[in-house]
């Protein structure tokens, strides 16, 4: 059984990756809060190093482990935006890394991870195939595997973002937070519960690959079908220590269709005058989806990435 992060862990994380990254901002955009109906702040993760929340967690991970990496290196499996994390804490901390993506990748992430000196593997038709095939990678040649979720530093890490919402704006109760394998909501819980707040905290998935929303819902393990265009939620089997995080603290989670996040990406682009991939706008989306729920909250948006290549967005792009 894996042990959860405490908020102490959290504070640890946010000593050890504070020499690498810097704060991200949380900005206030009226014309989104109108077009939403409910007062709304975007927590701008797509502004780090990577383009995405999941080198917080990297970076932590990595540096804490280091002086043990040394002689056999890092493996991980990603559609990107992990693997990108993994590779940049390698590189900052002079470990070997390696990166097992699906077979047909975002290019802009693949080119980044390459870039940032990790060796890259291609294997697989989704995420999950890319898993299986770096599971027995690191099993065979005896790398430090990095699970996408189940590590406990690494969800440590991603929750100093939601520790700077909740110092940035007392007035935030309650925060919309992407979900793919769920690091990232796990980390808003372990805040909420650690600084007392009244946070509610809300997760949101694709329509098109509710593997960690229906065994949210349904209290045990679900694998379902992964046909989502947005590669950071793309998961077809839920991860084992975010889901027991989840279960018992996050406060509501919610399906959005393709064409709302479509919709949200193009209108996250457009007001905020900032880059994010679908997954990225997914929090968005899902406020469209519960203004009247969330009437009278102030509202934080997690913008987790902007890894968004020209022809995605091209495709978004309404024809004229």
């Amino acid at each position: 059984m894996l042990a959860e992060p405490t908020f102490d862990d959290v504070l640890a994380a946010r000593e050890r990756i504070a020499p690498h990254l810097g704060r991200t901002p949380l900005r206030s955009y009226p014309v989104l809060s109108r077009h939403v109906g409910v007062d709304v702040v975007v927590k701008h993760e797509n502004h780090l190093p990577t383009g995405a929340f999941k080198v917080r967690g990297g970076l932590n991970l990595v540096g804490a482990l280091a002086p043990e990496l040394a002689d056999t290196g890092v493996i991980a499996a990603s559609t990107g935006n992990h693997g990108q994390s993994v590779a940049l804490a390698a590189r900052v901390h002079g470990v070997r890394a390696i990166i097992c993506m699906p077979e047909n990748p975002n290019p802009a992430k693949l080119e980044a991870i390459r870039d940032l000196g990790a060796e890259v593997v291609l294997a697989g038709a989704d995420f999950d195939d890319a898993r299986e095939h770096c599971e027995a990678l690191a099993e065979q040649h005896g790398y430090r595997y990095i699970h996408s979720g189940d590590e406990p530093l690494l969800i440590a890490g991603v929750a100093t973002g939601h520790l700077e919402i909740c110092e940035d704006d007392p007035a935030v109760d309650a925060v919309i937070v992407p979900v793919g394998g769920g690091s990232g909501a796990a980390g808003a819980c372990i805040v909420a519960e650690g600084t007392s707040r009244d946070l509610r905290v809300i997760g949101v998935q694709a329509a098109e690959a509710p593997a960690a929303y229906r065994s949210w819902r349904e209290g045990r393990p679900v694998t379902d079908v992964c046909t989502t265009m947005a590669e950071g939620l793309a998961t077809r089997t839920p991860f084992q220590l975010p889901q027991g995080i989840l279960r018992r603290r996050l406060d509501d989670f919610v399906l959005v269709e393709e064409d709302e996040l479509s919709a949200a990406t193009l209108l996250m682009i457009d007001k905020t005058r900032s880059l994010v991939e679908p997954a990225g706008a997914a929090a968005l989306a899902a406020a469209l989806k519960l203004a009247d729920d969330l009437r009278g909250s102030r509202v934080a948006l997690v913008a987790s990435g902007g890894n968004i290549t020209l022809s995605q967005l091209g495709a978004l792009l309404p024809q004229r």
